[in-house]
């Protein structure tokens, strides 16, 4: 079943296709530019995501083939004083940090440019598809600023730091395969293919995969960053026994056993 939610003033239009969320940044005038409407209703979607038993993947993309994120609204922020800055940082933290959290698979599908705050939301996505003729970049240091909703962190934990600086000081803007050979995102969409129709054949396995595996599966691979080996192996274990509890578990057994394909259901 389809559906869709128009953006109306948020700047978020949400569309439901079977298992998949689709997230769409819809104000193509700004280059999708993340107001602080924009930011608070990705708060909300990816509060609500949390709980919804329906949908399993979320696909987070741009309207329009030029922008998937330009970053900040500038205009916006042209008006905002230092301490409306810093307010303003620190919601985009906590909603990044939400989406970076979410107990489902969360993509970027990257259909334009994605500068400054626009990368620093993909990083947030646990995997990233980008159109082929895409640039990204953490950009902020050619406008006297830093990357300051979890840019410096993040880019560095998958690029290494050598490489996150290079990166970062030079402001430099990478193109499809410059990216794909460094890891920023794991594919790229063929050429005549829209991302979004790439991404969500790229993903259709996990819109059939067991959630409560999914889940456990992101929670475990998080802790990596966080906790030291030791730990990390003792945390992987709890995330194991929420797998081994399930009716899904049980399901993919008989279903081995039988011949057939599994039918998960969460539980």
């Amino acid at each position: 079943m389809n559906s869709t939610t128009d953006a109306h003033e948020s700047g978020v239009r949400v569309e439901r296709r079977g298992a998949f969320s689709i997230w769409t940044l819809d104000r193509p005038d700004r280059m999708n530019a993340l107001s602080r409407a924009a930011v608070y209703r990705l708060g909300e979607l990816a509060r609500e995501l949390a709980t919804d038993p329906d949908v399993r993947v979320v696909v987070l993309t741009g309207a329009g083939d030029r922008a998937f994120c330009a970053g900040a609204d500038l205009k916006e922020r042209t008006g905002m004083g230092e301490q409306d800055v810093r307010d303003f940082l620190g919601l985009y933290r906590a909603v990044f940090d939400a989406i970076a959290r979410c107990p489902k698979p969360v993509v970027a599908a990257i259909n334009g440019v994605a500068f400054g705050g626009g990368l620093e939301l993909a990083l947030a996505c646990d995997l990233r598809i980008m159109a082929h003729d895409a640039r990204v970049g953490l950009t902020e240091v050619s406008l006297a600023i830093i990357p300051g909703a979890g840019g410096t962190q993040r880019l560095t934990r998958l690029l290494g730091e050598a490489k996150a600086k290079e990166l970062i000081l030079l402001a430099r803007k990478l193109d499809a395969q410059e990216a794909l050979a460094l890891g920023v995102v794991g594919r790229v969409a063929p050429v005549g293919t829209s991302v979004l129709d790439a991404a969500l054949e790229w993903l259709a396995p996990l819109a059939e995969a067991a959630p409560i595996a999914v889940s456990a599966a992101l929670e475990a691979i998080d802790s990596a960053f966080d906790l030291p080996l030791d730990a990390g192996l003792l945390h992987e274990r709890r995330c194991y026994e929420r797998t081994l509890s399930s009716e899904d578990r049980l399901e993919a057994l008989a279903a081995f056993h039988a011949k057939r394909k599994p039918v998960y259901r969460g539980c």
